[in-house]
């Protein structure tokens, strides 16, 4: 992303629903699948901005990696150097082993060999080590936000577990979240590509830009997180988040 694109995020992400739902709901199934001790390592792939990782150093020891050399520049001001990781080539600079936690949230569609990613991190991983990725779902939903951001892909439920292979990984859960914006997302972006493809103007503001009133921001999290804590498959969604333990 350029710069502009990481100080939006960073004005939007304390606030905005999706962005604090989304740490919220990590945390949780965290906590609820090896709970995090004070001792334990996490690593943050694609940390972007840090702020994750930052709730994350209240709960155990946080390692944050980017390959974005103005990612890197916003997290050395806010973590220890030895905290702040680039890759080496295409390689985490650590130890086979290392980790007891790795998160990617919104990453894997970044990256051109994302099977070469989840690779590494069962190498990173101790033995019943835990990985939680989130994905954005469905090129149906493929619109300029995905442009912007430098998305290779949108995922399918069935395409995101066939990265994570039974004889390396227990998938413990894998779900679509944000069901209920689904209908809403996708009129919104078939629009705006309606408009694009008339050669009419964009909107000053993208709507993924913009915090909701106090009061609709707060459901729409709270709907956000608590159908993320359902175990009943959802059929569709804006993302899927998944839960997996190194085996």
């Amino acid at each position: 992303m350029n710069t502009e694109e990481y100080a939006n995020i960073e004005r939007l992400e304390r606030d905005h629903w999706y962005y604090a739902g989304k740490r919220q709901m990590v945390r949780e199934w965290l906590a609820r699948v090896r709970p995090p001790q004070a001792d334990d390592v996490l690593l943050d792939c694609g940390a972007g901005t840090g702020f994750f990782a930052q709730e994350m150093a209240e709960s155990c020891r946080v390692l944050v990696l980017d390959n974005h050399e103005e990612s890197l520049r916003r997290l050395r001001l806010k973590f220890r150097s030895e905290q702040v990781l680039a890759l080496a080539g295409d390689e985490v600079p650590l130890p086979d082993g290392a980790l007891d936690y790795v998160t990617a949230l919104d990453v894997l569609e970044h990256v051109p060999d994302d099977a070469a990613v989840v690779n590494g991190f069962r190498r990173l991983l101790k033995p019943g080590g835990v990985a939680v990725v989130t994905v954005p779902v469905g090129m149906e939903l493929w619109s300029d936000w995905d442009r912007v951001l430098r998305h290779y892909r949108r995922y399918e439920r069935r395409e995101l577990c066939g990265l994570f292979r039974d004889e390396a990984w227990e998938i413990v859960y894998v779900n679509h979240t944000n069901m209920l914006v689904y209908p809403a997302v996708w009129l919104i972006r078939k629009w705006r590509a309606l408009k694009e493809k008339l050669g009419l103007p964009p909107p000053a503001k993208r709507s993924e830009d913009q915090v909701p009133p106090r009061w609709l921001n707060r459901i729409l999290q709270g709907l956000f997180v608590g159908m993320a804590r359902w175990r009943v498959p959802l059929p569709f969604g804006v993302s899927l988040l998944l839960v997996a333990r190194r085996r």
